[in-house]
């Protein structure tokens, strides 16, 4: 275990962020799912944009790889345009 307070607080700020991390990258994942599932193509576009924005703070927060995101965005984009 830490001595040093800076290495406590870094700890602890680590296991913060992690915990979050995990929360919003499973949250995503789920949005990505429930897109992917849906058939109607106007409830499809409607999702498409929450879940490109999703995607984007992801990669923005370095959760996500940059490249990662956008083979996501792609592959979605593609699967609502051919609902």
């Amino acid at each position: 275990m830490a001595n040093h307070k800076s290495a406590l607080k870094r700890i602890r700020s680590n296991e913060k962020r992690r915990v979050l991390n995990r929360y919003q990258h499973k949250t995503t994942r789920n949005a990505i799912k429930a897109l992917r599932l849906s058939t109607d193509k106007t409830d499809a576009a409607a999702k498409l944009s929450t879940v490109i924005s999703m995607i984007d703070k992801l990669a923005k927060k370095n959760i996500i790889h940059d490249n990662k995101a956008s083979n996501l965005k792609s592959k979605l984009t593609k699967h609502v345009a051919k609902l």
